[in-house]
């Protein structure tokens, strides 16, 4: 959890010691703002808190009005180099704008924009990339690194505090994820504001999930970082499930149903990794903090058995269902998934 100064992003708060929150972003056609807001439904189901979404030209952010409107989670516009379409998404009630100021061009466009996003209230993210520190600071700097990066940051920052706003969250991400440690601790050290981590460019799934992890967790258990988005190649669907996981195994936030099971070896008595993928499917989106275990076998099986809400383990003579660590004796493996189903919907009921 973060001290650092709180901002409101509807009806989400980040920094002043909110939880850390998970964020993710679309990628249909803005324009299509029917299609967008499927994907905004999965992605709220999925656990996303805070959903962002490309404004590339006027289709897009003639959309966002119905997309705001609809949307179950807060709404970011996601703006590059047109200061008409952040004066339209802001017209059209996002709730925040990712802005990189330093491809607006003029001054005054930014001061613009945040003129008007102040009188409203929006936040801006100001989003600084390694891919994308100017020439002169590379140069200045030596290259692409944790000084360069935050030396744009500064840069950018001044452009909208010297209107008098101060509503920023900022973003400081490579695709190198001992740079973003290196730049966010730089960050945290040297500004106020709320930090939303990331690893750019970071892969596709697995890839991905590996880079942010290391990243975040590095800095998520230092204190560092306010929100946070696992950015995946392809559908986004796993990025917040990615971030939750995150979350959860540092023990920051538990929201959904944790699945633990065991590596594989010659004791396994059950296809641990098919039962393990269909219980993740099957508790998929259930918001309840607890723990199921897969276990192969009855070596480690009743200890992890005895820490876990629910568990599952392989033995000799078949299939034994445990509860709050008290056997509740074998079911038959035709019936293993509706018994597993109807113990989580009974905890349900309970909390």
């Amino acid at each position: 959890m973060s001290s650092r100064l709180g901002v409101q992003i509807g009806k989400v708060s980040i920094g002043a010691g909110a939880p850390v929150a998970v964020q993710s972003m679309t990628n249909t056609p803005t324009s299509d703002h029917a299609l967008t807001l499927q994907q905004i439904y999965k992605l709220a189901t999925l656990g996303t808190e805070i959903v962002r979404v490309s404004v590339p030209d006027d289709q897009s952010a003639d959309s966002l009005f119905r997309i705001v409107e609809k949307s179950p989670v807060p709404v970011v516009a996601d703006i590059h180099f047109r200061t008409d379409l952040a004066i339209k998404s802001l017209e059209a009630g996002v709730h925040k704008l990712r802005l990189n100021p330093g491809n607006i061009r003029l001054a005054e466009d930014v001061h613009r924009i945040a003129e008007l996003a102040g009188s409203k209230g929006v936040p801006i993210r100001i989003g600084v990339n390694s891919g994308s520190v100017p020439g002169d600071l590379r140069e200045k700097y030596s290259g692409v690194n944790e000084d360069s990066m935050w030396a744009a940051a500064e840069r950018h920052i001044a452009l909208l505090t010297e209107t008098g706003f101060h509503n920023i969250v900022l973003s400081l991400k490579s695709s190198d994820p001992m740079l973003t440690v290196r730049v966010n601790r730089k960050a945290s050290a040297e500004c106020p504001y709320p930090l939303h981590l990331g690893v750019t460019e970071a892969g596709p799934r697995g890839t991905a999930e590996i880079r942010s992890a290391v990243a975040m967790g590095i800095l998520l258990s230092e204190g560092i970082g306010d929100t946070i988005r696992v950015s995946i190649s392809g559908s986004p669907e796993p990025e917040p499930l990615a971030g939750w996981e995150i979350l959860s195994s540092l023990d920051l936030r538990h929201r959904f149903v944790r699945i633990v099971s065991c590596p594989t070896c010659a004791r396994t008595r059950l296809d641990v990794e098919a039962l393990a993928l269909k219980v993740q499917q099957m508790v998929q989106g259930h918001r309840l903090p607890v723990t199921v275990a897969v276990m192969g076998c009855e070596v480690n099986g009743p200890g992890e058995a005895r820490d876990a809400d629910l568990a599952v383990i392989g033995t000799p003579t078949g299939f034994m269902l445990w509860k709050n660590g008290k056997s509740l004796g074998a079911v038959p493996e035709d019936k293993l998934e509706t018994r597993l189903m109807e113990e989580l919907n009974n905890i349900e009921r309970r909390r």
